[in-house]
């Protein structure tokens, strides 16, 4: 039975390049949807790690949402600085605004702002330097800026001293990293206002009004802002897993069809119906683990197509032969009962 799929997989090469394709291309689809909904847990990581903070203290009863932080008094900063637990405190300002480029349409970013020198800055610039004073911005590179260049942000300019990557929330937006006062100037209207007070060292107390959260709870509470759109993914990934379920069946079904002479004949000598199952399910899953094989190599080239981070995780790599697996073996069932209906006797028909 293995030589006779082995040969009709030969004799019907191009067939099964078609579905290979296919269903590779679905597959991938399922890859890179999988990569999108890491990315957001990703950005949202990266970002909080880069602001070099061990805990975070908010307003009471904040949900904690790193880019929709409660306004509290600036104040707040000298009297967490001087807590028991705490070995240093600076102020931090998150909003999303909408940035003019030169000629281009208004792009949406992230305006972090922080105390140069102190926590909440952007890390390592790739190209240029920190943020020194007023007026200046290091800037996430999918905001397509070099050094030297301006923006504005609500009638304020900024001009770019550095570049840095991966630093990004909000499914792709890019952060620009200016100082407090800026920021309290763009967001509050000058008022002596921020977002958070991070700090080294995480405090014993706090002042009433206030809690402290940690990294992992800021974490948290960012993604859930992204809860809807991680489900709608998911559910893609869902139907992805589907139309390739299809496609490897209709491919095994319709060479069932061709096939039905072939299947009289091997029940004419002999062949139990659970020997063409295995026949056909040899195929099927030769497709699908083809065509996974396929969708791990397009996944890696496609990642660039898309405007927010694909991080695609190991695991995803492990699950797909597995998933393709199941997909053939489910697509072959589609034939099965063709197979199984054939009539031995039409193997002599026209002898």
């Amino acid at each position: 039975m293995l030589t006779i799929t082995l040969q009709d997989l030969r004799f019907r090469a191009r067939q099964f390049v078609i579905a290979v394709v296919g269903a590779g291309l679905v597959f991938a689809m399922t890859l890179l949807l999988a990569g999108m909904t890491a990315g957001f847990g990703v950005e949202i990581d990266q970002t909080v790690a880069g602001l070099g903070a061990q805990s975070w203290v908010l307003p009471s009863g904040s949900v904690g949402r790193i880019a929709a932080l409660s306004p509290m008094p600036a104040s707040a900063v000298s009297t967490v600085r001087h807590t028991a637990g705490v070995t240093a405190a600076d102020p931090l300002i998150v909003v999303p605004q909408a940035a003019q480029i030169a000629s281009r349409p208004a792009q949406s970013v992230n305006l972090v702002g922080y105390r140069p020198g102190g926590l909440g800055g952007p890390g390592e610039t790739v190209t240029g330097h920190g943020v020194a004073g007023n007026g200046q911005a290091v800037v996430d590179a999918r905001m397509k800026l070099a050094v030297g260049q301006n923006f504005v942000v609500s009638g304020h300019r900024f001009t770019v001293v550095g570049v840095v990557s991966d630093r990004t929330l909000l499914g792709g937006v890019p952060n620009a990293y200016i100082t407090v006062t800026d920021a309290q100037k763009v967001v509050f209207g000058g008022r002596p206002l921020i977002g958070a007070v991070l700090t080294t060292g995480v405090p014993t107390t706090v002042p009433p009004g206030y809690g402290v959260y940690s990294n992992t709870q800021i974490e948290k509470a960012s993604l859930a802002q992204l809860a809807s759109a991680v489900s709608s993914i998911n559910n893609s990934r869902f139907f992805m897993w589907v139309i390739a379920a299809i496609i490897v069946a209709a491919l095994v079904y319709v060479t069932a069809l061709e096939r039905t002479r072939d299947f009289a004949v091997l029940k004419a000598v002999g062949s139990s119906t659970a020997l063409l199952f295995a026949g056909l399910a040899a195929q099927a899953v030769a497709v699908a683990l083809a065509a996974a094989v396929l969708a791990a190599v397009l996944a890696n080239f496609m990642t660039g197509l898309f405007a927010q981070p694909v991080d695609i995780p190991g695991s995803a790599f492990v699950v797909l032969p597995l998933s393709a697996l199941i997909v053939g073996l489910l697509a072959s069932l589609a034939a099965l009962r063709r197979a199984a209906s054939v009539d031995p006797s039409t193997a002599f028909a026209g002898a």
